[in-house]
């Protein structure tokens, strides 16, 4: 079974390099704590349809889910207390999150659970989630490990670690049922991996869009819809891509998130605006293909 792992960011910038930078401003990494937090709480909504979906069948598959959402859930609780002893607020994010930028990106059309193709696609995507969720914290944590060891650094990393661990599990279970359908023929083996081909890509586009706010972005999510057609059967892909253009074009959320991160930069220090905001925001433009072409 093919093996996927997410892929770095625009200028083939990694997560690691990302959390560097993350971890040397407060504001910046009170916001990707906040964004944890939110996509924890979010997750518990989204894995309890799935298990009404299935209504009980398979069982093992139903009792998986209830331990997943179990983890979520204290993984929300554990990152609310962070914040909550920080003094920071506990709102939604300012700006378009993670997973409804995913839910705008799958097709759903066909997806119903009871039958095996639409079981192999929600594995698939939870998987490329986890995966993310996994490269996310692992990446926090070693930045935070280089970073001064204040206390606040410190009580951020002690949490982060706690929910590595069950996060790696959850890619673990999600590697076991999909190796346990591959294995049942050849077809089914093809069948999983051009779904984990799928939402790999999938994920990776919805986790770019809400990290790149360049000059450019607009038509790399354009670039990106029409790498995820590519892997639909021919008659899908027009209604695809017609159904998501204009959310790719006009993309609100990206305005206000371009916005907000100039009005930040603006306040602490507005010198960095002409110095390094301009030229980062105009750098984009060299980078117009999306990153989510190559495959693994």
């Amino acid at each position: 079974m093919a093996v996927t792992y997410p892929r770095k960011l625009l200028n083939n910038v990694g997560p690691r390099e990302v959390m560097a930078q993350v971890v040397q401003e407060r504001k910046l990494q009170i916001l990707f704590l906040n964004s944890y937090r939110f996509n924890e709480q979010r997750s518990c909504l989204e894995l309890t349809a799935l298990t009404e979906a299935l209504d009980g069948e398979p069982r093992e598959l139903v009792r998986d889910l209830s331990h997943h959402i179990s983890d979520e859930a204290r993984h929300a609780v554990w990152l609310t207390d962070l914040l909550y002893e920080l003094g920071e607020p506990l709102g939604n994010p300012p700006t378009g999150s993670y997973i409804d930028e995913l839910n705008r990106l799958f097709d759903k059309s066909g997806d119903q659970v009871q039958q095996e193709d639409g079981l192999i696609a929600v594995l698939a995507s939870i998987n490329a989630t986890e995966k993310r969720g996994c490269q996310a914290f692992s990446a926090h944590i070693a930045a935070l490990r280089q970073a001064p060891a204040s206390a606040e650094n410190v009580r951020i990393r002690e949490t982060l670690e706690q929910i590595l661990p069950e996060e790696a599990g959850h890619v673990s279970w999600g590697n076991r049922w999909l190796g346990k359908i591959a294995s049942r023929s050849p077809a089914h083996r093809a069948r999983v991996n051009q779904a984990k081909h799928k939402y790999s890509m999938i994920e990776h586009a919805a986790f770019e869009a809400g990290m790149d706010i360049t000059a450019g972005a607009e038509l790399r999510r354009v670039g990106s819809l029409v790498e995820i057609a590519n892997t639909m059967p021919a008659w899908e892909r027009p209604r695809y891509l017609l159904e998501r253009l204009p959310q790719a074009l006009l993309a609100p959320d990206l305005q206000k998130s371009r916005l907000l991160a100039a009005q930040r930069v603006w306040e602490d220090k507005p010198e960095k605006l002409i110095e390094q905001f301009i030229p980062m925001f105009l750098g984009g433009l060299r980078n117009l293909r999306p990153s989510v072409a190559s495959s693994n």
